[in-house]
């Protein structure tokens, strides 16, 4: 073997086991990478320009190609991509001006957001995080499968206040609950009672919690942005949280259903309870920075509830908390102890996911993209319309991790289709892309599942046999329960002409 063959060979064996000690495939990898650049170029210099679109329209849709390919594939890290986002949009003519491109980067919700990594950054140095979720356990005392779920769901809804992002809080409460079913002894019953406590309360949990807290899931934000930008409404934390917390009412069919499929009714947890007692009781007496930061956290609460009254927006609150938090001498933290906690890669890319929405909806390509979908739900009554999409949302997101990217996707397009569909914007693409967020037939579909797989407690199977009876519980709730909520709230879906009541 020559020195040069034996060269190749260390680097491309080098090259692999890079790779896979990231914890992804080597080949999926070079494809996904190979792929996202031959299909970038394909569109942008040898497609021509389909009939309706424009040239920059082209252009957007060629970056748009890219990015879901490195998204579904996870050829480079999605902070990256988020980055790259910009800079595409202006090499390839979709976007005359940088700043332009770079819109998503100076939006009012990607400071809401930052602020509230940061902030979860400081619960978790000061480990606040972990000892509210034991403190709600603790008090709930539950000794049955049922009632671990339910306390933890009560730890998810406190969590979501606090964490912004339901991957963050799976990862939060994920001790706490392998501490819990450790307990378990190995019978069939306390097997499949695992099973139930780690999907629906790392997964479902984590998701339904997000849904009705603005900050909570970072898709709400994208939502929240993309409607003040292409419709100059702005929605408040308190307007946010009035439309979507009939969503809390799903996990209690879900719990049925869960409680249904694994036989976990009159299930008792030998242990449970001790442990976590055992967990709480071990934990230090709370300092007196823990209580401050509680306080400073009930001030910005206090003042995103109230901000129909005050008129400080969101993202305004959320900064001066973080102001007060930083002021010389109240933490003993190091920067560096935040730093490495926050989601920085994740604050990127939905950072460059609404650059790419922005330009979608200046560019036309929302429009066109909106065209080519019209005809396949036109001549259908809205809850038809309605059904169809959301089958499609599902279809779309079995090969995605990333619920920001899926949503990056599909907004602009729901919105720009809306009208030509006679719906109302607001309604109709909200209905639609809150399907994308309970994609439970595969645990690959949901970063909150990837980290409730890792427990080990549940096969590939288990989650799939559970999990095609809870989106169909998602897509009716969202039809049957939340489509008359928002009428109710004043945007019908069906009546594209209501006035906007906030």
């Amino acid at each position: 073997m020559s020195e040069q063959t034996k060269t190749n060979n260390g680097f491309l064996e080098n090259w692999g086991t890079n790779i896979r000690d990231s914890g992804r495939s080597p080949t999926k990898c070079a494809c996904g990478f190979v792929a996202a650049w031959i299909a970038f170029f394909l569109i942008l210099l040898v497609m021509p320009a389909p009939d309706g679109l424009t040239l920059p329209g082209k252009a957007t849709l060629a970056v748009m190609v890219w990015a879901c390919i490195m998204w579904i594939t996870e050829a480079i890290p999605v902070g990256i991509s988020g980055m790259l986002i910009p800079m595409l949009l202006v090499m390839s003519g979709a976007v005359e001006k940088f700043p332009k491109a770079a819109s998503g980067f100076t939006a009012p919700v990607v400071f809401l957001c930052l602020a509230a990594f940061i902030f979860a950054a400081v619960m978790q140095a000061a480990g606040l995080d972990r000892r509210i979720a034991l403190a709600l356990l603790n008090k709930a005392k539950a000794k049955t499968v049922n009632g671990v779920i339910w306390a933890m769901f009560g730890a998810n809804m406190v969590l979501s206040l606090i964490i912004p992002a339901a991957n963050a809080r799976a990862a939060t409460l994920l001790p706490v609950v392998n501490g819990i079913t450790n307990m378990f002894g190995d019978t069939p019953e306390e097997r499949a009672g695992k099973k139930a406590i780690v999907i629906q309360t790392l997964v479902y949990g984590s998701m339904i919690s997000g849904m009705c807290i603005m900050t909570a899931h970072l898709p709400n934000l994208v939502l929240v942005g993309l409607f003040d930008t292409e419709l100059a409404l702005s929605l408040s934390y308190f307007d946010w949280f009035k439309l979507q917390w009939p969503y809390l009412g799903m996990f209690v069919i879900t719990q049925w259903w869960m409680q249904r499929y694994f036989k976990t009714k009159g299930v008792g947890i030998h242990g449970g309870y001790e442990a976590v007692q055992k967990q709480h009781a071990d934990q230090p007496k709370t300092s007196q920075a823990e209580w401050m930061i509680l306080a400073v956290f009930g001030l910005i609460a206090a003042l995103w509830v109230t901000e129909p009254w005050h008129g400080i927006k969101s993202w305004a609150s959320a900064l001066i908390g973080l102001s007060i938090l930083f002021i010389p001498g109240l933490f003993g933290f190091k920067w560096k102890e935040l730093q490495d906690r926050t989601i920085w890669g994740t604050f990127l890319l939905l950072a460059g996911a609404l650059s790419m929405s922005a330009a979608m909806g200046s560019t036309g390509l929302a429009k066109w993209l909106s065209d080519i979908i019209h005809p396949l739900a036109t001549g259908h009554p809205w809850w038809m319309i309605l059904l169809i999409l959301m089958a499609g949302t599902h279809v779309i997101r079995l090969g995605m991790l990333s619920n920001v990217a899926a949503i990056t996707m599909l907004a602009p397009i729901l919105l720009a289709l809306a009208p030509k569909l006679g719906l109302h914007p607001v309604a109709f693409t909200m209905l639609v892309s809150d399907t994308d967020t309970f994609a439970y037939l595969l645990p690959t579909q949901i970063t909150a599942a990837v980290i409730a797989y890792s427990s080990g407690t549940f096969s590939m199977a288990d989650y799939a046999k559970v999990g095609w009876v809870s989106v169909l519980i998602a897509i009716a709730y969202g039809v049957l329960v939340m489509a008359p909520w928002y009428a109710f709230m004043g945007i019908p879906v069906w009546n594209p002409a209501a006035p906007w009541p906030f």
